[in-house]
């Protein structure tokens, strides 16, 4: 075999998924090429490449594809379109590809599909995908198990991690829910800042993305029951299992999300009870006005945890 080196986008679906590819590439022999941590440059080359009317997130993938553009033989772009029966996500997701190749015409792009509704399993096409690689089935079928078996392992310890931090917390300190999809709670640019910056207030944190997804969505009916966007259904589940445990919530967003704008809503319609705030990220955003956001809304949980200690 010939070792191919494949690139994967530290953008997007990367932050749900990257442990899954990279340990299956790996299993296959490949070497893998993960693109930097999103810096200035790339965020300036994805918005110079994308449409205006493309949200930020989609915007930074771009410049991530082309980080890697001219990196490596071949770029994994995964495609998309139903993870569940009778359920959507973002059309983003759904026309990546061609949205590259229209872009990047010389790029050679490689991909698995998954589409519930027609049938096209994940198993299935990842093991199609890693005997293309390899010319064998058998390894193929190995380095999926093998993968699959790792990530559900990483997402079944970090759950229980959060969980014992929620459990072992500090009650003088405020628990803030952190409610965004991975691609923006743990981008460089994006969700990351803010996190650091709340953990150096003295807060305590937790991530909506780290629950069990048959969970979340089972529960996300007690929010909205109509809601049939997969990824939002597994943020409003998580928002109803963690609110017990939480002083408040965060919100976060990139600029133009529909989608994100209307589970937000729902949210805070049904949760009137616990202090919320919505943070939208754009490549605009002015740092010195989010930190003083973040600071007034922390001095508001310290007072209520205040006042019900007085009780």
């Amino acid at each position: 075999m010939i070792k191919r080196s494949i690139g994967i986008p530290r953008a997007l679906l990367y932050y749900k998924y990257g442990t899954f590819w990279i340990k299956f590439f790996d299993n296959l022999g490949c070497k893998i090429v993960v693109s930097p941590e999103t810096n200035k440059d790339i965020i300036t080359k994805g918005i110079n490449l994308a449409v205006d009317e493309s949200c930020l997130s989609v915007k930074i993938y771009l410049g991530h594809v082309d980080w890697l553009s001219k990196r490596v033989d071949y770029i994994f772009i995964p495609h998309f379109e139903h993870l569940y029966p009778c359920e959507e996500i973002c059309v983003k997701f759904m026309g990546l590809n061609d949205i590259v190749r229209n872009i990047f015409p010389s790029i050679k792009i490689i991909e698995y599909t998954v589409d519930e509704i027609g049938y096209k399993k994940e198993w299935l096409h990842m093991i199609i995908l890693g005997t293309a690689l390899t010319y064998n089935p058998v390894k193929s079928v190995r380095a999926y198990l093998d993968a699959t078996k790792e990530y559900k392992k990483e997402k079944e310890n970090r759950f229980k991690s959060q969980f014992r931090k929620i459990e072992n917390r500090d009650k003088s300190k405020p628990l803030i829910l952190i409610v965004s999809h991975p691609y923006t709670t743990y981008d460089n640019f994006l969700g990351r800042p803010i996190s650091d910056f709340l953990e150096r207030q003295g807060v305590d944190i937790i991530y909506s993305d780290i629950i069990d997804n048959n969970l979340a969505r089972s529960l996300s009916s007690k929010i909205a029951k109509d809601l049939y966007w997969t990824f939002h259904k597994e943020l409003i589940g998580a928002v109803e299992f963690y609110k017990e445990y939480v002083d408040g919530i965060i919100f976060l967003m990139t600029f133009p999300c529909g989608p994100d704008s209307l589970m937000i809503n729902l949210c805070q319609i049904k949760l009137k009870d616990i202090p919320s705030a919505l943070i939208t990220l754009d490549e605009l955003q002015a740092e010195v006005g989010l930190r003083t956001r973040l600071e007034s809304f922390i001095d508001i949980l310290k007072i209520r945890i205040k006042c019900k200690q007085e009780e």
